[in-house]
């Protein structure tokens, strides 16, 4: 016999059971054919019950043919305003249509093990994102007049912790050199302004002037985008001079993110592209971490640069921009070393950034990055580590493939204002390609004027690193610690307008070479003669 509490029981699963179904069968808004109703055809009283917001309960069909991007829009538009969480259909395919929508995320989304299919051969916009990561929380007035370099404390007090950016309009920083060269770029700083007027994030230029102060408060709560298998079917843009980069991506411009294992695929590549800008791109935020994702690498393709030459142009996977505390745990792509494909990573103006038992193609910092850059237990590819900045930049328990250890960008003067640390490391230069290796790279005559001053680090330290230098050209001598910044050339100090400042001191021990030669510290007279070589036995 059924007890009264138990017949209670049994009515309310039967009415939640019904409240599902219901959704299923009206989720496309009880039209034939999977045509999608407008989201205020939905009944409001099933959405806002829900604990998780579902896209077929908008019109999504997941069948990898209809477009599915109006309804996810639409969904995450409800989970938006009522503060709830996005879950796909593990098992459906959502087609993102060639239509300029922009698919705003203020919630936690899981993606598990959903399919997602982006097809760029016809689009609408190649400049569109497809998704947008935002806070709900408006962007912070503050008044900051003066900064000076390594400064802690302002006397400011936003009403949140925030991301701020800060510019001078009147000071260029950045001009490039060679091939891509250009102006510059407005000096500027981000860093996290804590509500007490601390910062994190040492300023890296003095400020006698501000022209802009853009302040972006935290959310309190993290966000996480979990899973998702994302394929690209690849632009084919025919465009002979200059770069029209694409987006069609992930944009990241809220502070307390996680992107944890999504996948992004890359097919239908030809001989005719234009290049990517990250499809997971992240700007202006802070304490950013992507874990356990795999990215693609892109085909290299080619334009005329700035110069009026044949340069090669790339797309990135991962981009990150005026970014505080970036960092990258278990990351991972295939086929590293495929020199048809272009490096995975590209940032600038970022500041602290980790990568933890990742295995990438490259690593790069382009216009800079200050405080630490650290690369631990991971396995880099042909395109290496790149950098320039200041701060501390340490290798550790790491496999590299670069034609060096570390190159230091020469187009942007090959400068970093501190010390490199390399500890327990292995190097197969050049992916086992035939040369004569230089553990870091650096190439910087004091002949152009790249807005700042220009370092060598001042202090390198090695402690235990193997070097695969069994494939080397006739006439080998061994491998040398610090590259050439002259290029073989000779050049009087008095002609240089904008010396480079030498290392002062290599400390070495625990390096052990395949081919058996000791290595030698730079082909360089000048290096030879000023830095200070110790090596620990």
């Amino acid at each position: 016999m059924i007890s009264k509490q138990n017949t209670i029981l049994l009515l309310s699963t039967i009415a939640i059971s019904l409240s599902v179904l219901s959704v299923n069968v009206q989720g496309s808004g009880g039209q034939p054919n999977g045509v999608s109703a407008p989201a205020s055809r939905m009944t409001s009283s099933m959405a806002s019950k829900a604990d998780i917001v579902t896209y077929e309960a908008f019109g999504a069909v997941g069948d990898g043919v209809n477009d599915d991007l109006p309804a996810i829009c639409k969904a995450h538009e409800h989970a938006n305003v009522h503060g709830l969480s996005v879950k796909a259909k593990p098992d459906a395919t959502y087609h993102l249509g060639a239509k300029a929508l922009t698919v705003i995320i203020t919630t936690d989304t899981d993606w598990n093990t959903a399919r997602f299919t982006i097809d760029d051969t016809q689009v609408e916009d190649h400049r569109k994102p497809l998704f947008e990561v935002r806070s709900t929380l408006k962007p912070e007035a503050l008044q900051i007049t003066r900064l000076t370099r390594d400064q802690t404390q302002l006397d400011v007090h936003p009403k949140h912790d925030c991301h701020v950016v800060v510019m001078n309009d009147k000071k260029k920083r950045y001009i490039r050199r060679g091939l891509n060269r250009n102006s510059g770029v407005s000096q500027r700083d981000c860093f996290i302004l804590r509500r007490d007027g601390s910062v994190e994030g040492a300023i890296d230029w003095d400020y006698d002037n501000i022209s802009r102060v853009e302040a972006r408060p935290f959310d309190a709560k993290p966000l996480v985008l979990r899973g998702g298998v994302f394929t690209t079917f690849a632009n084919r843009m025919k465009q002979e001079n200059g770069y029209n980069y694409w987006a069609r991506n992930i944009i990241i411009s809220r502070s307390n993110v996680e992107v944890d294992g999504l996948t992004h695929y890359v097919v239908g590549e030809t001989a005719i592209g234009h290049p990517y800008s990250g499809f997971i791109s992240i700007s202006n935020c802070a304490n950013i971490t992507l874990r356990n994702c795999f990215a693609t690498g892109h085909k290299t393709y080619r334009t005329i640069g700035a110069a009026g030459r044949p340069v090669s142009m790339g797309s990135y996977d991962y981009s990150a921009n005026n970014v505080v505390n970036f960092t990258m745990i278990n990351c991972r792509m295939n086929h590293i070393n495929d020199r048809t494909r272009w490096g995975v990573i590209g940032t600038n103006f970022c500041k602290n950034i980790l990568l933890e038992d990742c295995t990438l193609s490259r690593m790069d910092t382009h216009m800079g990055v200050s405080g630490s850059y650290v690369i631990r237990r991971c396995t880099l590819g042909y395109m290496g580590l790149n950098a320039i900045g200041r701060g501390l930049l340490t290798v550790e328990d790491s496999t590299l493939y670069g034609g060096s250890l570390i190159t230091f960008r020469p187009d942007y003067g090959s400068t970093w204002e501190g010390n490199v640390v390399i500890r327990n490391c292995r190097w197969i230069p050049a992916d086992g390609r035939t040369s004569w290796p230089r553990l870091l790279y650096f190439r910087n005559d004091g002949m152009h004027d790249f807005g700042y001053t220009c370092f060598m680090p001042r202090e390198i330290s090695i402690d235990g690193l193997t070097i695969d230098d069994s494939n080397h050209p006739q006439g080998y001598q061994g491998m040398y610690l610090l590259g050439d910044p002259d290029d073989g050339r000779d050049i009087k100090q008095a002609d240089r307008p904008f010396p480079y400042e030498l290392c002062q001191t290599l400390r070495v021990q625990g390096i052990t070479t395949a081919s058996g030669k000791k290595p030698r510290i730079s082909p360089n007279a000048r290096i030879e003669k000023s830095v200070v070589f110790i090596e620990d036995k």
